[in-house]
C-alpha cells in the first residue's frame, strides 16, 4: 500500500508529476491520503479513473470525504462520530469498517451473480414477447392489430418483470455466505 500526506499531493498536482504517481500506485493495491484536503482527494480519484480506466471505491467517515467519494464509481459511507455527511453521499453505507468484507465479498458476489441471470432473463422474456407478436402480424397482414388485448399486454409484461427479480433477491444465492467469505477468490471467478 502507499499512504501519501496533502503535502507530498501538492508537490504531485503542481509539479506535473501525475504520471509517476500513477507509475508507483500501479504497484499498490491501495493508495490511503492522509492529512489531505478533500479537493486533493476527490483529484486522486479522478487521476487514477481517468489515467488508467480502472473502476474505483472510496471509503469515507465523515464531510471531508465527500467529494472523494461522489468521484469514485463506488462510494462507501462509513456512519460515525464525525457525522452522517459520507453516509449520505454514498452508494453503500456501513456501520464499522470491519462489515467491509462481507459487503465486498459476500452481497458483491451474490449481486453481480442475479445481475448477471436478471440480464439474460429479460433477453428471454422480451424476445418470447416480441416474437408473439412479430409472427402474428404474417397473419393479419401486417396491420398492426394485436393478437391479445392492451390490458393483458401489460399485465403479461407487469408480471414478468416484477415478479422474477423480487424472487430472484430473495432467494437467489449461489453459494452460502460462509463459503464465499472462506474463498475470496470465488468472487473473482464469478467475473
Amino acid at each position: 500500500g502507499l499512504v501519501i500526506d496533502g503535502q507530498t499531493l501538492n508537490i504531485i498536482f503542481q509539479g506535473g508529476l501525475e504520471q509517476k504517481f500513477l507509475a508507483l500506485t500501479q504497484h499498490c493495491r491501495s493508495v490511503l491520503c492522509c492529512r489531505s484536503t478533500p479537493l486533493q482527494k476527490s483529484m486522486v480519484v479522478k487521476l487514477v479513473r481517468r489515467q488508467l480506466r480502472v473502476m474505483t471505491l472510496s471509503i469515507g467517515d465523515g464531510a471531508n470525504d465527500v467529494s472523494m467519494i461522489q468521484a469514485a464509481d463506488v462510494g462507501i459511507g462509513i456512519s460515525g462520530q464525525e457525522g452522517m455527511q459520507a453516509v449520505m453521499a454514498s452508494d453503500f453505507a456501513i456501520s464499522r469498517f470491519k462489515h467491509l468484507k462481507k459487503l465486498l465479498l459476500v452481497h458483491g458476489h451474490w449481486c453481480y451473480a442475479r445481475l448477471a441471470k436478471m440480464v439474460i432473463y429479460f433477453f428471454y422474456k422480451n424476445v418470447c414477447y416480441v416474437n408473439l407478436l412479430f409472427w402474428y402480424q404474417f397473419f393479419c397482414g401486417f396491420s398492426g392489430s394485436s393478437m391479445i388485448g392492451y390490458w393483458q399486454m401489460i399485465f403479461f409484461n407487469l408480471f414478468f418483470t416484477s415478479v422474477p427479480p423480487l424472487l430472484f433477491g430473495i432467494l437467489d444465492k449461489d453459494v452460502s455466505a460462509e463459503t464465499l467469505l472462506g474463498l475470496p477468490e470465488l468472487y473473482k471467478n464469478g467475473q
